[in-house]
Parts: C-alpha cells; structure tokens; sequence
C-alpha cells in the first residue's frame, strides 16, 4: 500500500512538469557507454514515454567505445588529440560501420512493441538522415585530422518538419559534407550546434556519473554557467564527465535555457530528473543578474521593505529590525538587480529532526515566475543538510498555495513541544507539514 501511495502521489505531482514539458524539444544524447548500460532497456522504455507525453525528441548518438572496439580488434592504432579522434582514411569504414551497429541497435529497440511491457503500444517512429552538414577540421598544430570533421550546420528544417509529423530524429555523430564526404564528428558537438541551430528547450546529456559534485561528495542539483566554468578550469572531473558539462555550458551560453546532466546507470533517472522538484543530476543555468543566496547583515533594510506590508495585512507576523538582525543566518533571499525580491527562513528544531519554514514572502511586483517555489527548494535543500526529515509552517492565508507542494494540515500536537508552547491560539494559523 504504501508503495502504492508514493507512485500516486508522486504522479499527481508530476503533473505541471508534464504541462510544461508538452510540445517543448528536447536535445538528447546518448553516448555509446549508456547503450552497453545495465538500464538500457530502461533508458528506452523512459523516452518512448516522453515522446507520449508530446515530447519532441531529437536523439543524438554516440559511439566511442564500439568504435574503439573494432579498431582494437583489427589491431588499428587509434589516436586521439585534445579529444577528437583522428580519423584517417583507412579507418573511415571501420567507424561507419561501428557507429550504424549502434544506429541500427537503437533504432530496433525504439521500434519494440511487445505486450505486457512498457513499449506496448508505443509504435515510434525514428528518421535519421543526412541532417547534420559538416566540414573537416583539418591540420591543426601539424595534425592531419583526416575525415575527423566539425558541424557546418544542421538542417533544422528537415528535422523540424518531422518533428511536426510526431516523428522522432535520431542524428549519428556523422556528417556529410556538399562534396559527398563523410566525417566523424564529436558527438557532443553534434548535440551542442543540434539543441541551438534547432532553440531546443533543453539539451540533455547521458553520463556515467549522476552529475557534479562537491568536493564534501554533496551532488550540484544546479549550477551557473560561471560556476560550471570555474569548476572546468578546475581539471578535476573525469574525461567524459568533463567533456559533458563543457557541452552543457557551451549550450546554455548560446541560447538553450537549460541543460541536464544525468546518469545512464541511475534506472530512471531521466524521468527523475525531468519531472520532479528534486531531479535526479545536474541542471545547468545561464547565470543571471538573480540570485538565490544566503541572507547577511546588509539585506535587513531590503527585507523589511518586502516583509512590511504583509505584516501590516495580519499575513506575516511582524519583526522588528532587532530580530531580524538577530536571525539573519536563519533567511535566504532572492536578489535582483541587487533589490531583494524575496526571502524565506529555517527555523530548525535538530532534536525532533523537524524544521519551521518561515517568512516567505515574494515582493508583488515579482509574482508568478516561480519564485516562491524557488525559494521553497532552497529551504528543503538546506533542511536535508541539517538532517531534518520534516518540514512544517503555520498559515492563515496561503494554506492552498502550500497544499499545492505537497504540504498537508496537520494538529498543533504534531508539532514540536517548543513551538507548541509559542502557538498564538489569537492568530489561529492552520498547521501544515511535509516529510523531506
């Protein structure tokens, strides 16, 4: 039963990510490394469920280890420089051939149909052509790269018409040239030029690891674009995790709005990821002149401006300068345009692994862009840190906007002994918690 009850409730509040998401383009890759994954079948079974959901899928594929695979097995000496691996003349075919295996691997497996399974009734339809235009990249430092190439342009038309035919498209990490060549390329660079010539909404990239992480092993579940290019600088990361997150900043610095860093070993993480609060990798954001951050002694003046006419409206209880002063450490805030926007506070209760969620406010002027909610994620982010398992706030006005979240009324006796014995039964607030 209570497994029963996470699903429903889990799918319920999936439910506005799927209105999102609804007929939004997604630029996928998926290396050769996730196609040899244990949850591959998984992986499938999770993108023939987008594209139900309305999903405009463009996969890109890539291939390295079967490629080197089929080198090695021929005894050919494969080598590769600043990442791209050159491609001479007589292991063109070779590479062809490695890279259609996997082509022809992915496409049988989106083409399944069997009952009693997740693709039963799916009948996807996958094209794959010549869309991606490339060129070579040539000599470089004295390296004849040979038929190693770099995308010249996608055929964003072509691809956009199918798209429109509710087809999926499936670009290879190959190009075609005008002249009829054919080039190996990365691809990563195939899914970067992919999700901006197409304003994909999203790029998302499959990885071995589940994202980035902390060097405290805490996972990034987001990060700016400058902070993922401090941690590139920073040469600490694995070759293809590296290679993923520079992918995912060169995008979102050319215009895709988000991208997604994800495991192909973590079973279901796309759908983790894509549809709920707590995701499953790393997204990364363009930065922004607003900020999610920590409260300081500075914000006090700002903070009072937004919290005073909630509290003269009987919506907030009222704080003076002091207290705030006081318990500045307990805030976080939004800034923008360094204005302070909006805040919240954690009141943690460490003995009863509970917390208060306190004072969010969000200033009229800046409702109705998930501010609130962003602020919401930033208290139970730092919650989880302190270990606390719930969460819970007092309310005489904004109950459904809370509900909304998945917070449900609860009784005063549920709350802790201290924060029982400051209940002002004049106010009469209604009680609510979440369990994080």
């Amino acid at each position: 039963m209570p497994e029963e009850f996470n699903y429903v409730d889990w799918f319920r509040h999936s439910s506005p990510y799927i209105n999102a998401h609804r007929g939004k383009t997604f630029v996928i890759l998926i290396p050769g490394e996730a196609v040899e994954c244990a949850h591959f079948s998984s992986i499938i079974h999770d993108l023939a469920l987008l594209d139900s959901l309305g999903i405009r899928l463009v996969l890109v594929q890539g291939a390295r280890p079967q490629i080197s695979r089929v080198l090695a097995n021929r005894r050919l000496v494969s080598r590769v420089e600043d990442d791209y691996r050159v491609t001479p003349q007589d292991q063109l075919l070779d590479i062809i051939q490695a890279s259609a295996a996997v082509r022809v691997q992915l496409e049988a497996q989106l083409s399944m149909g069997l009952s009693n399974t997740p693709m039963d009734g799916a009948r996807l339809k996958v094209c794959s052509g010549n869309y991606v235009i490339a060129r070579p990249l040539g000599v470089v430092d004295g390296i004849d790269y040979g038929h190693t190439g770099e995308v010249r342009r996608i055929d964003t038309e072509a691809i956009f018409r199918l798209l429109e035919d509710d087809n999926m498209v499936l670009l290879p990490h190959l190009g075609f040239s005008p002249t009829g060549e054919v080039f190996n390329l990365k691809s990563e660079d195939v899914a970067i030029q992919a999700a901006i010539q197409l304003k994909a909404d999203k790029l998302v990239i499959f990885a071995e690891e589940e994202g980035v992480f902390k060097s405290n092993g805490e996972l990034y579940s987001e990060l700016l674009t400058k902070d993922a290019e401090a941690i590139l600088k920073e040469k600490t990361l694995s070759t293809i995790t590296h290679a993923a997150l520079d992918a995912c900043v060169q995008a979102v610095r050319q215009g895709v709005p988000r991208a997604h860093l994800i495991s192909y070993n973590e079973n279901g993480g796309l759908l983790q990821e894509l549809f709920t609060r707590e995701g499953s990798g790393t997204m990364i954001d363009e930065d922004s002149y607003e900020q999610l951050r920590p409260a300081h002694i500075d914000d006090v003046g700002g903070m009072m401006a937004l919290l005073s006419p909630l509290e003269e409206k009987g919506i907030l209880v009222r704080r003076s300068r002091e207290l705030l002063e006081n318990e500045i450490d307990r805030f976080i805030v939004i800034e923008r345009d360094g204005a302070i926007v909006a805040c919240a506070a954690l009141y943690p209760f460490e003995q009863e692994y509970s917390g208060e969620l306190a004072c969010l406010a969000v200033s009229p002027d800046y409702r109705g862009s998930n501010r609130g909610e962003r602020l919401l994620k930033g208290i139970e982010q730092a919650a989880k840190r302190l270990n606390l398992s719930m969460l819970f706030l007092l309310t005489t006005r904004t109950a459904h906007w809370f509900i909304e979240r998945g917070f449900s009324e609860t009784t005063l006796s549920s709350l802790p002994t201290k924060k029982q014995a400051l209940y002002n039964y004049q106010r009469n607030s209604k009680i609510f918690s979440k369990q994080l």
